[in-house]
């Protein structure tokens, strides 16, 4: 099994910024991580399985809902406590980190904000340990940018609803035991519904042959004429902004995450650099490898400390759509770049699994399309500074 190495790098003093239990918080993940899931994540990837038995530690940890009140069985941190999970999680592998943060922001996430108190008390409690997976159904086979799009919808049938449609490229969906799915009602108005595992007519497709993202489950949900409890419609938030406000907390911690899989392509890349001896000296001596390792530890640098000032506004309640958009933009097209470099040095080496790269690299492949692809944020940022929207155009 492969030893981790990983040594983090913080060259503008920003541990000085997080207080002894956000130290203590990732020390602790870390050391997890390094221990439970480094050992076995390249084995996984290769052979395009989630590792199941790592579900019970990510609970321990507090990786589920980090911050979910206790009085529903989360830690109560706060958010930046959260993003420095998602870093040490995604430093290992994206996969891993997306299974949390699907659990945490767009499942445990909804139920706390939106839901009743009995289902607060149902579900959140086993959510948080691990005992129960669920996943978060909202982009479809031909409503992905555009969700407001969807055709998934539900009508009423007396005590019940009765639920059609479909969503696809849902993490975690093999393996959910419910499924947190936005859907519109009669009247076109959209609304979030618990689907639990064993409903008639509701199936969970697994997706197979992807290159990226591997080591995490990805399937579709389907429904088919599936009736649905009314007591398990989310009553407190409907229409587009509900599951909107899930992907600002799932983006957030995206944007905490790719800055966990630059750090561990440019750690890597560093000590290569300074093991690898050609023409009797090490490349890390050679001007255009010093040029890659500064311009990598650069971009991380501006990335943590714009992320940092993002926690910061988001504890205050102050962090908008818009700001997280860019954070997130900007950190996964940072974490792309540098893992393109770190292969580089690499060289042909950076191709094997015996290195994390090309797994990091196929990984943020996904990471920048979902969740708002990459041109998207660009045009949320765009439509935010010039106040004119650029997404649907009058006819």
């Amino acid at each position: 099994m492969a030893t981790d190495r990983y040594q983090g790098h913080d060259y503008y003093g920003l541990d000085d910024m997080f207080t002894e239990e956000h130290l203590l918080i990732r020390d602790t993940v870390r050391n997890w991580v390094k221990k439970e899931v480094s050992p076995i994540i390249e084995d996984y990837a290769q052979r395009a399985e989630f590792p199941r038995q790592i579900v019970k530690g990510l609970g321990e940890i507090g990786a589920f809902g980090p911050y979910i009140p206790e009085e529903y069985g989360g830690p109560g941190l706060d958010q930046i406590s959260y993003g420095i999970i998602m870093q040490e999680l995604e430093r290992c592998d994206s996969g891993v980190r997306s299974a949390a943060s699907v659990q945490s922001s767009l499942v445990m996430y909804p139920i706390w904000q939106y839901g009743s108190e009995e289902q607060k008390q149902k579900y959140l409690p086993g959510l948080a340990t691990g005992e129960l997976i669920g996943c978060f159904g909202l982009t479809e086979p031909d409503h992905g940018s555009n969700p407001g799009g969807m055709l998934t919808n539900f009508k009423d049938a007396g005590d019940h609803y009765l639920l059609n449609g479909a969503k696809m490229w849902i993490t975690n969906s093999p393996i959910a035991d419910l499924a947190v799915v936005w859907a519109k009602n009669e009247e076109g108005r959209i609304h979030g519904l618990i689907v639990t595992r064993g409903m008639e007519g509701f199936t969970t497709p697994k997706t197979h042959d992807k290159w990226s993202l591997r080591a995490s489950e990805t399937g579709e949900l389907v429904f088919n004429n599936v009736k649905v409890p009314k007591e398990n419609l989310l009553p407190n938030k409907s229409g587009l902004g509900a599951p909107l406000g899930c992907l600002d907390s799932a983006r957030y911690g995206i944007a905490w995450g790719a800055i966990g899989a630059a750090l561990d392509c440019y750690d890597s890349a560093l000590r290569y650099s300074q093991e690898r001896i050609q023409f009797d000296q090490p490349i890390a001596s050679y001007q255009l490898v010093q040029k890659k390792l500064a311009e990598m530890i650069t971009e991380i640098t501006k990335a943590q400390w714009l992320t940092w000032r993002l926690g910061v506004l988001k504890n205050e309640g102050r962090a908008t759509t818009q700001q997280i958009s860019m954070a997130k933009r900007n950190n996964v097209q940072m974490a792309l770049q540098i893992a393109r470099e770190a292969r580089q040095i690499h060289g042909a080496m950076g191709i094997t699994g015996e290195y994390p790269i090309m797994r990091h690299m196929m990984n943020l492949e996904s990471v920048v399309t979902y969740e708002g692809t990459h041109d998207i944020h660009l045009l949320i940022t765009g439509m935010d500074i010039t106040g004119i929207s650029a997404f649907k155009k009058s006819k």
